[in-house]
């Protein structure tokens, strides 16, 4: 199995010697478990001659949002510095939930890699294969990568702010339904609960089936459930622009092609008291 989207760890085997292939290792802990040493259980063990992506470091760190969208320069550097090579093709996982390798994906694509898939079912599945892992830091020679960039995929807060007025586009909020109806506390301190108006709620959990995302006939049926319309213009959103790309992904996968990131996403939106927010107070 080999989409333009999703490898499985078998073609990932048959192709260990491509020097064409690179795999890019991009764990990162979800809110509430910030304790977690990542980079340390990256160098406990991963895919041989995986790098690691470390989502956290190559955010842009000039803003108070968490893990934003870096400049195309730093992304340059940092992509150059891990040995990562933008004409290779770049095979990306996580922990196996499908969590922040769409974030990766979507980082990789949009900085202009061509050639980006994810490993199905990620480490997870890896492990459960009993397949190789390796220890320690990969060290890589400098690679070649010129970070290119369309601004209009990333949409700011004014830009947001219009579009839940004026109904221009559709905003696809990806947090379990408790925190996008107001019925659960958000993982990160000092945030309202419920979400931007008129934001149509599609879990990102809800997408996704051991590591890889469901078939395409039952992602339609979730979002025509949720009553997205696949042919007018989508903005993703999520707690911090993480598990947006996991719908964004979803979208991908059927043809969907009006589809940005609100990068701020609730982190940014539930910090603010002069924003509107559903359900009202």
């Amino acid at each position: 199995m080999s989409t333009s989207y999703f490898v499985a760890a078998d073609w990932l085997i048959e192709h260990s010697d491509d020097p064409e292939v690179q795999i890019i290792d991009a764990r990162m802990a979800p809110p509430g478990q910030e304790h977690r040493d990542v980079p340390g259980e990256y160098r406990a063990g991963h895919l041989p001659g995986a790098v690691f992506f470390d989502i956290e470091a190559l955010s842009d760190h000039t803003s108070p949002l968490p893990h934003m969208l870096p400049r195309p320069e730093a992304f340059s550097v940092a992509m150059r510095e891990l040995g990562i090579n933008k004409d290779k093709h770049l095979v990306v996982y996580d922990e196996g939930n499908l969590f922040s390798a769409p974030r990766a994906w979507w980082m990789l694509k949009n900085f202009g890699a061509e050639k980006v898939s994810i490993l199905a079912g990620g480490l997870a599945a890896w492990k459960r294969d009993e397949l190789p892992l390796q220890q320690g830091d990969v060290t890589l020679p400098e690679g070649d990568f010129d970070a290119t960039f369309d601004a209009t995929i990333v949409k700011r807060l004014t830009d947001v702010l219009v579009v839940s007025h004026e109904k221009t586009a559709q905003i696809v909020d990806a947090r379990p339904a408790p925190r996008f109806n107001a019925e659960a506390d958000e993982p990160r301190p000092g945030l309202k609960r419920g979400h931007i108006p008129g934001a149509l709620n599609v879990p990102w959990g809800d997408l996704v089936f051991e590591g890889e995302l469901k078939t395409t006939d039952e992602l339609q049926a979730i979002f025509a459930r949720q009553g997205v319309d696949l042919q007018r213009p989508i903005i993703a959103s999520c707690g911090s622009g993480v598990t947006a790309c996991v719908v964004i992904l979803a979208l991908a996968t059927l043809g969907a092609n009006d589809v940005s990131l609100y990068d701020g996403a609730w982190s940014e939106w539930g910090a603010r008291d002069d924003l509107p927010v559903e359900p009202a107070k």
